[in-house]
């Protein structure tokens, strides 16, 4: 099965989104509307993951993002990111290339020696092995509430904004990401940023029933690094609440992002 690699549409100042580790771009797609009513929008699929470039090294995901930014000539745009987007987010406003981030819970924001991070790459290790076996059966799981709900639980709090068409796509995309090396590599080298060098405007969102990256011990320290962020709580809300809180999601970024 062939997927894209991104997706481009509206008019107004730019807007890149970032989607989360295993997943692709048609993350942003209950949001998109509302989105691109405001902004153009390109939303991509970061490398290793499913129509994404081929995995590189942590670095060399920011940098081809970076290309991507290159090509339409966007030299700083409104980013928003989940996850592991969140965090790429973040890394292009260290490069000075955002003018403002809204980072919906990214990854790397532990305390050291916190073991809930050797305990999530370790979800990610199982989950993508589970996504790998569920795919072929992907259109028959998304086809009922039931499947779409059971196949979401991980990452929303509800399927009600999800369609079975979607709900298949994310299952076949996280069974087509390479998740290994990324995992690999965040054990290896951990989440390196220099919060000193953001300048731009910064708010974190996050979901109160985030099961990925839970709260407080996700974000304590973004908490600390950033002090000046803005900080919104969903409530309710999953780990990609652009899926569940599309309303509250697409405000919440076009609001900052204007």
């Amino acid at each position: 099965m062939s997927f894209d690699s991104s997706h481009r549409g509206g008019a107004g100042p730019p807007l890149l989104l970032l989607h989360g580790f295993t997943d692709t771009w048609r993350t942003w797609e209950p949001v998109l509307p509302a989105l691109e009513r405001r902004f153009e929008v390109l939303a991509l699929t970061l490398a290793g993951h499913a129509g994404g470039p081929g995995f590189p090294a942590d670095e060399a995901i920011v940098d081809a993002v970076e290309a991507a930014l290159d090509a339409p000539g966007w030299e700083a745009p409104a980013v928003a990111g989940n996850s592991l987007g969140g965090f790429v987010g973040l890394r292009l406003a260290e490069r000075g290339r955002a003018r403002s981030v809204v980072a919906l819970a990214p990854a790397g924001g532990w305390a050291d020696g916190d073991p809930a991070i050797a305990a999530t790459l370790r979800y990610f290790r199982a989950m993508s092995k589970m996504v790998q076996d569920a795919a072929p059966r992907a259109d028959q799981i998304a086809a009922t509430p039931e499947g779409r709900a059971a196949a979401s639980v991980a990452y929303a709090s509800t399927a009600d904004h999800l369609s079975a068409d979607l709900v298949a796509h994310l299952i076949r995309g996280a069974a087509a990401c390479d998740a290994e090396p990324l995992v690999a590599f965040a054990e290896r080298e951990g989440w390196r940023l220099d919060p000193e060098r953001i300048t731009c405007p910064v708010r974190f969102v996050w979901g109160t029933e985030d099961k990925i990256l839970a709260l407080p011990g996700a974000a304590a320290r973004y908490r600390t690094e950033f002090p000046q962020a803005e900080w919104v709580e969903i409530e309710g809300a999953g780990h990609c609440p652009q899926l569940d809180h599309p309303v509250e999601v697409a405000e919440l970024i076009g609001g900052f992002s204007g």
